[in-house]
């Protein structure tokens, strides 16, 4: 049995959705993971008049595709559907069936016009929890368009596919078998990707905002919902709907629910900012903003927006540990999600850059799947929490070195080493392993304010007063871009609900 009862239990409920009949084309041989697959989709048809399976021929074994019946499959599964992925596997069976995906109109336009034949393959692992994102927008294309077809492929399943091609994070695509993009994306950026960027001509009459929130994660969805709620006109611009927290995997400290994951949560947050006015612009870039007699807000395209008031809820991003072969190898064994990429380094030698406690939690992670882990960390002292520290003393293949600087990442087309300097006597040494996880903190997204006036501190976050006013009138900060003291979830929210209320009150007060 693959699927135990209670999944069981969930998956008919589902199954009752179905729209129309759907046919499991299969390919599978003799082998155990043919076996396994073989079992799993057995399982599923047991559950429903309205699933069958055939056989057919597909480019991989063992693989199934999900089809309409007398159709061919545009949607296929190279290995099993499990983990993170079962719920792209029940999405694609419902919408495959008929059942409308849960995309803005606009987007199921853009993906109907694409008149050009794409086939695409998505390498995933089934612990990576940004995986799901790329896989389903790809479904999407996949069902709604028929000149695109699309496979996941279980990189555990298909590991001689993994090394010869050099995947060393997930997720990675190729698009007509030429690599096309890696790492965690919204079926709006895939669609841009694919299709090329909107017009500036696009955004033209979008009029003005009373409030432009530009940021789609904790603070900038919580200060649209307050500013949609003050009945003003409310825009919210985002890049990457959700923000850093997509990549966040439990969530413990969200007062009020003992437990939740980031995609989760952030799915919840953008049903409820849409339940109000406010107009969401997706996958869309700022690039400058100025005070003149409205707030302008240019975007990578050219498109300019104009409001009466701004709220920047930029968020943070990965921090770099900037030295020679971290960009050269990045995606080639230098990753910065041990959750989504540690299965790929299994029984590897692998090292993580940062000893605080996001650090120390991805070594304990990646000790239970790799040969060994080495802790780098700057200082003479970890910074991470006692009992991780007593928890890594305690794990026999991690090692910890202190007061140590990282000087080079090496390797050829991926990652095969590192060296690094004792601080204390400057004396060189070198690691040999695969695999780098760099767990150093974030940094916030304000490069792009360099010359705009707003001011920042020397760690290059935006200065605001308790009200969330910058200093420039009209434009409000909140969230991990600011300099708020600490970096949570809730403060964010809580900064950006602050932010709403004093642009509220800047715009009642003009």
């Amino acid at each position: 049995m693959v699927l135990d009862k209670e999944i069981k239990t969930q998956l008919a409920q589902y199954l009752n959705l179905l729209e129309s009949d759907i046919v499991l084309q299969t390919d599978l041989g003799d082998d155990d993971n043919s076996r396994k697959v073989k079992e799993f989709l057995d399982e599923i048809v047991a559950m429903s008049d309205r699933i069958s399976l055939e056989s057919t021929h597909l480019k991989r074994q063992p693989s199934f595709g999900i089809a309409q019946k007398g159709q061919k499959s545009r949607v296929i599964f190279s290995g099993l559907p499990m983990g993170h992925e079962f719920t792209s596997f029940i999405l694609a069976l419902l919408q495959v069936s008929g059942r409308p995906p849960k995309v803005d109109e606009d987007i199921i336009e853009r993906i109907k016009k694409i008149d050009k034949t794409i086939d695409l393959e998505t390498y995933v692992s089934l612990t990576c929890h940004n995986c799901p994102d790329v896989v389903q927008a790809f479904n999407i294309m996949a069902v709604l368009n028929p000149n695109i077809t699309h496979t996941m492929i279980e990189g555990g399943m298909y590991q001689d596919e993994v090394k010869a091609k050099g995947i060393m994070s997930v997720p990675t695509v190729y698009k007509d078998q030429e690599e096309f993009t890696s790492g965690r994306a919204t079926i709006e950026q895939l669609v841009e990707k694919l299709d090329g960027p909107l017009d500036a001509e696009a955004f033209a009459d979008k009029g003005v905002y009373d409030v432009l929130v530009i940021g789609g994660g904790p603070a900038g969805n919580s200060a649209a919902i307050y500013a949609a709620r003050k009945g003003l006109k409310t825009g919210l611009l985002a890049e990457t709907f959700g923000g850093q927290v997509i990549e966040t995997v439990g969530i413990e400290n969200m007062i009020g629910t003992l437990y939740t994951e980031g995609p989760k949560l952030m799915a919840q947050v953008e049903e409820h900012t849409k339940s109000y006015n406010v107009d969401i612009i997706k996958s869309q870039l700022a690039t400058g903003i100025e005070k003149k007699e409205l707030i302008e807000v240019t975007l990578a395209n050219g498109a300019v927006l104009q409001a009466k008031t701004a709220i920047l809820a930029l968020g943070a991003k990965w921090r770099n540990i900037n030295v020679p072969g971290e960009d050269e190898f990045r995606n080639k064994g230098v990753t910065y999600c041990p959750h989504c990429d540690g299965p790929l380094f299994e029984g590897k030698n692998v090292a993580v850059i940062g000893g605080g406690n996001s650090g120390l939690e991805a070594a304990l992670d990646l000790a239970g799947i790799t040969k060994h882990v080495t802790v780098l960390e700057f200082l003479p002292e970890l910074k991470a929490d006692q009992v991780l520290q007593e928890r890594a003393a305690k794990t026999d293949n991690l090692t910890i070195l202190k007061n140590v600087a990282t000087k080079e990442i090496l390797g050829q087309d991926h990652v095969t080493g590192l060296s690094y300097v004792e601080r204390d006597t400057n004396e060189e040494k070198h690691i040999d392993l695969e695999g780098v996880f760099v767990q150093i903190g974030l940094v916030p997204s304000t490069a792009w304010l360099k010359d705009s006036g707003i001011e920042l501190n020397e760690r290059q976050e935006i200065i605001v007063d308790k009200f969330g006013s910058t200093n420039i009138s009209g434009i409000f900060a909140a969230g991990d871009c600011t300099d708020s003291a600490y970096k949570q979830i809730i403060i964010s929210m809580g900064s950006g609900a602050t932010a709403a209320i004093g642009a509220f009150d800047y715009l009642i007060r003009q």
